[in-house]
């Protein structure tokens, strides 16, 4: 058997299993935001909000690990297509595809520990602050006369018997507290590097699967530009909603639930690469069938010759 039987066997064997199990990944992604209630504005707010909610954050950093996992399949799929289809794809990379997801899931799992050990920290009053009380007031006088008193009052809820100033000091050095105990958590430098190092290889893994996908003819311009676009989506936070609509037209592309059904390229087997503009506009402008030629004792309708008239 060829490589390109077998190439097409393979794809046909995990289309149905990849695309339920992106399916999954995508509802485990999408269900942690939204089961997420950590909430605050200041770096003491959100240590305070995580304290309360330590099961929500349990579980919403589980659910993004596995959701992260999960993504491994889309991303191995993909990058076998485009390889069993262009030899120029450096298989190398393959380490990268299948570790960027799995080490935004270690972060993922590791954040939970790292967080709610600096919550704990925290609200027991074991973190310390680096502000002194001399530079707080200096931020919150020049943060005073930005604003106006009534924002200013509003932003710093001041306790009772408090002055607004005396609120935004104390604000000001609890942040400073929270911040520490931040950094100071035991997994926070491993789960943050994890994270930069699995989010930089996301974003190429995805960006150079997508360009080679289009040039095997596996996507098509608008599909694949997307998903290049995607792994830039995917660092930016907000935009990660990109990525998982890409994710899902990709599920159901390879089981041929897009309309207009799958590119000839996966039933190829091989590279069927998109015209280029300029061969579009070739072919557009290409003539029909030739016009017939009139015959010899005939007009081009096939009517009889007329004879011209002699004239004296």
């Amino acid at each position: 058997m060829d490589n390109k039987k077998r190439a097409l066997e393979w794809e046909s064997r995990w289309a149905l299993p990849v695309a339920l199990l992106t399916f999954l990944a995508v509802v485990l992604l999408v269900g942690s935001g939204l089961l997420n209630q950590v909430s605050g504005d200041h770096e003491a707010e959100v240590l305070r909000s995580v304290h309360e909610h330590s099961s929500s954050v349990t579980l919403n950093g589980l659910l993004q690990a596995v959701g992260f996992g999960l993504l491994v399949l889309p991303l191995l799929y993909l990058f076998r297509a485009v390889r069993a289809r262009s030899p120029q794809v450096r298989g190398q990379l393959i380490g990268l595809v299948i570790a960027a997801p799995l080490f935004l899931a270690v972060s993922g799992a590791l954040s939970v520990g790292a967080r709610t050990e600096a919550a704990d920290q925290f609200v027991k009053g074991e973190a310390k602050s680096t502000l002194s009380a001399k530079q707080a007031n200096e931020d919150c006088s020049e943060a005073r006369e930005e604003e106006d008193a009534k924002e200013f009052r509003e932003e710093f809820e001041p306790e009772r018997g408090e002055t607004p100033l005396a609120a935004c000091e104390r604000q000001q050095s609890e942040d400073d507290e929270a911040e520490n105990a931040i950094g100071e958590a035991s997994l926070a430098a491993v789960s943050s590097g994890l994270g930069i190092a699995g989010g930089l290889g996301f974003l190429v893994a995805l960006f150079y699967s997508n360009l080679w996908a289009m040039r095997a003819g596996l996507l098509t311009r608008f599909w694949s530009s997307l998903g290049m676009a995607s792994g830039i989506a995917f660092l930016l936070g907000p935009l990660f909603l990109i990525t998982l609509i890409w994710m899902l037209y990709f599920a159901l592309l390879i089981i041929g639930r897009v309309p207009g059904g799958r590119p000839p390229a996966w039933e190829a087997g091989e590279a069927v690469p998109w015209p280029t503009p300029g061969e579009k506009a070739a072919a557009e402008l290409e003539p029909g069938e030739p016009l017939a030629e009139p015959e010899e004792n005939g007009s081009a309708t096939g009517g009889p010759k007329r004879k011209r008239k002699q004239r004296d």
